[in-house]
Formats: C-alpha cells, structure tokens, sequence
C-alpha cells in the first residue's frame, strides 16, 4: 500500500523485514522442538537461537540468482550460523515456512483491526447517546418519510460495527493456524507432534490436514470480513455525505482553520473523509474477490495465489486500519446541526403525519382506500405547493365529517411519531 494511507504500526507488520523476522520464528521455533525431542543437539539449537538472522539487502541479492524467496532466506541464515546450517529448515518445505510466518502476520494484524474496531464503537455508543433525542427526518428512497432521531442512525451503526467486531475476531480465529506438514501434506520428513508444538510455541494451532498450503478459504475469509467492515464504513460515510449537501446540511465532517476545499471555489466545504473511505471500500471489496479466486489452486498446491496474496493481504489491512482511524477521528469531531434538522422537519409543510391522518380516519371507519386517496389528494397538493398539509385538511369536508379539529391536530404531533424510540434505547442499554 502507498505511504499516504499507511499507518505505522500495521505498517510495520508488512514490511520484508518483519516478513524475514516471522519465517525466521517459525525456523527457530522448529529447532528448538526438534531439540528437545533430541532429533538435532542441543548446542544446535543454541548456537541457531543466538546467532540466526537476517539481511534483507543480502536476502534481495540472493533471490536475484536462485529466483527463490525461501531458499534465499536460508542461505542468508545460513552464513550467520555456521555449521549448524545442517539443522536449519530440516524435514521443512517452503510453505511450511511461508504459510506459517504469514499467519503469525495476519494474526497481528487482525490485532490491531480488533482494536481500531473496538474505538469506533465507543465513539459510535457515546455519540448515540449524546443524540438520541434529537429529532431528524427519515428518508426512504431519499424522500422525506417520518421523523426518526440521529441518535437512532448512529445506534444502527454502533450495533452493525459490534456485529463486526465478532466478524473480525473470529476472522482471526479463523487464520491463526499453521503447518508443518512437508512438501504434501504427508509428514514425510517430520514427525506431525513436531507441528502441534511449533504452532503451539508461536500462538497458532495446528491445521488438522494441509497438503503443500494452508487451504486458501481461510485467507477468503478475512478479505470478506475485511471488505464487509469496509462496506459498512462506506454506508456510514455515505451517509454523512448526504447529510452534508448543501441542501440538506444536518451534519458535517470537521473542516480545519487553514483547509481548502477546492483550488477554484473557496466557499467549498467537500466531505473529502467520507469520499475517501467510500472509494477505499472499493478497494477493499475488489481484494475480496481475488481471495475468492485463490481458493481453488492446482492438486496439493500451485503457486498462483501467491503474487496475488503479496499485495492483497497487507493492501486489505494496511487500508481497513487507515480507514477506521479516519473515521473514529471524523465521528468524534462530527458536526452536528439540529437547527437545520428541524427546519428540514418543517420543509415539507407537515407531509410526514400523513400516515397518521390516514390511520385516524380509517379508525374512525373509512375505509382503507378510501383514507389512502383522500390523504394522498392533499398530500399532492402540497408538493404543488397548494398550502400546508394540515390546512388543505382542515378545507376537506371528507376529513370533517370524520374528525374534528382537534382530533386532526393531534395528528401532527412530532412526539407520537417518537414516543417508542426510548424503548429501543431501553433495549440497547443507553
């Protein structure tokens, strides 16, 4: 991923570097059982644990010749251990190393994920209770509805990432496992105890059966985790999006003293955040499907998942973890306008009560139909700009000789619309 949406700590764990470093746990972690199975000396394996490492430059330089990652890995090790070289990579295949190394690394990664998640949805339970009696029309097909509260919105949002939450942690359950099985699964060369204590050892289980790979739905997992997450910060920017057209302005993302909006407009103030985690959700649900297509690979392995996973797998979380600090940052410095979301309430001349007007006639007995069409003849009127709902009701000797005045104002009362929403924040706790 380029620098410009690479956060350093998830950075750090996709670098060549920490890549080395993992290959050469999992390396280490096999000797020491061997050892202590007595299968290598144990002076062996201590001369391996102090002087094993790595150089990437020299790592690099190798590869150049032997066009072989895992094999230029171990020839760098190699000349730092000496004659205990023998002992190194012993019974092991390249996936053994591979597979198991980028485990570890999906592992810390998902770590960090599960914690970014774990602040929005702070952010996202505090925010929902700061506002969940603030009232605010609800849209349907972007069309005025009836009147909800944006502490309800965000309380939707708050459960979707909590949902989420669960996703991701048992994504990481889901590739915290690895192998040291040989060149097809089959133990050839190494005993499968040796497996459960290396994976032991390093924090990860063992897969119960693996030919050459750990079998690639796993890896399709977390990208589809990782993509729905990414979607449901997409449908969260969106939304803000449309609240802060210039039309609609009930809420706005922060706007610094000293930013710019546009090179040719100062008066713009552009949700440049929420575009920018709506276009990464692109990305992120793009990666998922060549985790789908990773799945199906030839016999006990081919190598084609392989140049794909180099870039998709730090790209997806490099992003996710960009992308969920620039929202926890935007919803907790969130501009919120309930001035303009009570005029927005009033702009439609009282349109939203027109299904309790409806209800109220068919209550006092008329039927269905026909209270649907006598409420939508006024209704229209309104929108050809006719008069006010209530008025053009009031004038309709259909409604009179049904309700009363007062039984048609009670109709328009906003806090009937609202009445049972403290019981779903009952129900959630806040």
């Amino acid at each position: 991923m380029i620098s410009r949406y690479t956060l350093p700590e998830m950075g750090g764990i996709w670098t060549d570097e920490a890549r080395y470093r993992k290959w050469l746990a999992v390396e280490v972690a096999v000797c020491e059982v061997l050892a202590s199975r007595g299968e290598m000396p144990k002076k062996a394996f201590l001369n391996i644990k102090k002087k094993a490492d790595i150089n990437v430059k020299r790592i690099e330089a190798i590869e150049e010749r032997t066009k072989h990652d895992v094999i230029a890995f171990k020839q760098c090790v190699d000349s730092y251990i000496g004659k205990d070289s023998i002992y190194f990579h012993r019974g092991l295949t390249s996936s053994d190393v591979l597979d198991t190394g980028l485990a570890l690394q999906l592992k810390a990664a998902a770590d960090i994920l599960i914690k970014d998640i774990k602040e929005t949805i702070a952010i996202l339970k505090k925010k929902t209770k700061q506002y969940k009696n603030l009232p605010m029309m609800g849209r349907t097909h972007g069309v005025h509805a009836e009147p909800t509260t944006f502490g309800l919105k965000l309380a939707i949002w708050w459960k979707e990432m909590e949902r989420n939450l669960v996703r991701m942690e048992r994504a990481k359950e889901t590739i915290s496992y690895g192998k040291i099985s040989g060149a097809v699964g089959t133990f050839s060369n190494i005993d499968p105890v040796i497996e459960v204590a290396v994976c032991k050892k390093l924090g990860l289980k063992n897969a119960s059966v693996s030919n050459q790979v750990i079998q690639r739905d796993r890896h399709a997992e977390y990208l589809s985790v990782i993509a729905i997450i990414g979607s449901s910060l997409d449908k969260f920017a969106t939304e803000i999006r449309h609240l802060q057209r210039t039309e609609v302005y009930e809420a706005e993302e922060p706007f610094a003293k000293g930013q710019k909006g546009s090179s040719a407009m100062p008066h713009k103030r552009n949700p440049i955040t929420c575009e920018r985690i709506s276009g990464l959700a692109r990305l992120l649900r793009a990666n998922a499907i060549t985790g789908y297509e990773n799945i199906a690979l030839w016999h006990e392995r081919d190598i084609s998942h392989s140049s794909v996973e180099r870039v998709t797998l730090p790209d997806s979380t490099i992003t996710l973890d960009y992308m969920l600090h620039k929202f926890n940052w935007l919803m907790d410095n969130l501009n919120v306008y309930p001035e303009n979301m009570m005029d927005n309430l009033n702009k439609m001349q009282g349109l939203m009560y027109s299904q309790k007007v409806r209800i109220a006639l068919t209550n006092k007995g008329m039927i269905y139909d026909q209270a649907y069409q006598l409420v939508q003849d006024s209704a229209m009127r309104v929108w050809r700009k006719e008069g006010s709902f209530k008025e053009l009701l009031l004038k309709d000797p259909r409604v009179s000789k049904y309700l009363t005045s007062d039984e048609l104002e009670a109709c328009f009362d906003m806090n009937a619309y609202l009445k049972n929403v403290k019981k779903v924040f009952k129900r959630l706790g806040v």
